[in-house]
């Protein structure tokens, strides 16, 4: 009753970034093959999306289309190794990534209490990876990185599972496993003085990674007592694996809604594939999907000659219908006065404006309108402009009062209402 929503909370806002690597396709306009670029014709509200983007035209009015950002630092840094700056702008010195935190742990790290998943984190290939070439958006206060999830099924029991045990033995489960790391902890804080620098660094490396578990294990405690919201799971494919890209990363995507839909969690990161293209079990998606070769011989291919554009381009149409594919199901779902794409603010793009080349960042933003984004338009930046000050004006439309994030120099006024 409209009495009754009167007085009711406001709905929370969400944030969500999802990337794919490698770039995209940048062809001169006037030629056959710019119909194949990313970046749309045209400027402000008077754009043309191209062939890569039909998928979201009927979403015109929910996005922008940004173009010229990219974080100063990561233009320094080599072309593989971008990915696990993307979320937080930190830089790569003497071949080591000094890593900070990333954009949705440091909204995590300030609201993440109000829900039971402080943050969700997934990927394609899952776990951290490796250094430069991580499996994972996703970093500590520390740097640290936090392992991705990429299995749909598992992802859904940790959301929505039932688990058979009494609240009695779980609860004792989860006090046993209280009880082993404060012994870890404390048997690692005495071998800490009799270890040299690096190793104490390394020591320091993992002991975050068990306090970590430590905060995981009481927050579970906390929310014992409250039951996991049900949902139906009859149309999720949660055997998906990655011989089914299309599937899987649908199910990835239902698994997102479906979280900021029980308000499960309120941010949130999927990585479509990671920067080591020789071992990331999601390079061969194109092929799977009946494209010419595997992601990252389709990015290099389209650098280096008119042939490669069209095969690019169509990989990256994919990756807009399956962006659409969320976004749809966002706005097609009512929350408050609005939808849920209302209140739920989507990053999707890549650190690579073509292999190798870390500027002018591909991105679409998405959604958020009730957290005062104004939508509908291709916003085009100067190199001066650095990455940053999007992370700023966005953490500020979350409501975490912030000046500052990794260089930025300001707030980006340009995407506000």
């Amino acid at each position: 009753m409209e009495a009754m929503a009167a007085g009711a909370e406001a709905a929370p806002k969400r944030f969500c970034a999802v990337y794919f690597p490698y770039g995209i396709v940048q062809r001169k306009e006037g030629t056959e093959f710019a119909e194949w670029n990313w970046f749309p014709e045209g400027e402000g509200l008077d754009f043309r999306f191209r062939r890569s983007h039909a998928a979201l035209e009927p979403l015109r009015d929910e996005l922008t289309m940004l173009g010229g950002l990219s974080h100063p630092k990561g233009r320094k840094m080599g072309g593989h190794d971008t990915a696990d700056n993307w979320l937080t702008g930190a830089e790569l010195k003497e071949g080591h990534l000094d890593n900070t935190i990333s954009l949705d742990q440091l909204l995590a790290d300030r609201f993440g209490e109000q829900t039971r998943f402080s943050s969700l984190t997934l990927s394609t290939d899952g776990g951290v990876g490796e250094p430069t070439r991580a499996s994972t958006l996703s970093f500590s206060r520390t740097g640290q990185p936090i392992p991705a999830e990429n299995k749909p099924r598992l992802v859904f029991d940790r959301l929505f599972g039932v688990n058979s045990d009494s609240l009695s033995r779980q609860r004792q489960q989860l006090r046993n496993s209280g009880s082993m790391l404060d012994l870890v902890l404390e048997h690692s804080r005495s071998l800490r003085g009799q270890l040299g620098q690096v190793d104490q660094r390394k020591l320091d490396e993992y002991l975050t990674a068990v306090r970590q578990i430590e905060l995981r294990v009481e927050r579970s405690e906390r929310w014992l007592d409250v039951p996991k919201p049900t949902v139906d799971a009859s149309g999720l494919h949660l055997d998906a694996d990655d011989s089914t890209p299309r599937e899987l990363m649908q199910t990835m995507y239902d698994l997102l809604f479906l979280a900021f839909q029980t308000d499960s969690t309120r941010y949130a990161t999927y990585q479509l594939g990671n920067m080591n293209g020789a071992t990331s079990i999601a390079g061969k998606f194109p092929q799977l999907l009946g494209m010419a070769d595997s992601m990252h011989t389709l990015a290099h291919d389209a650098r280096k000659g008119d042939a490669g554009a069209e095969p690019l381009g169509r990989w990256t149409g994919f990756l807009t219908e399956q962006l659409a594919y969320f976004l749809r199901r966002l706005r097609e779902t009512n929350e408050g006065d609005g939808s849920l794409l209302d209140n739920t603010i989507v990053l999707f793009g890549s650190s690579n404006s073509q292999t190798h080349v870390n500027e002018n960042y591909p991105l679409v933003l998405a959604g958020g309108q009730a957290a005062g984004l104004r939508h509908g338009r291709y916003l085009r930046f100067g190199d001066e402009v650095p990455l940053a000050n999007l992370f700023v004006t966005l953490l500020q439309r979350c409501g975490a009062e912030s000046e500052g994030f990794a260089d930025s120099s300001g707030e980006l006024s340009a995407i506000l209402a």
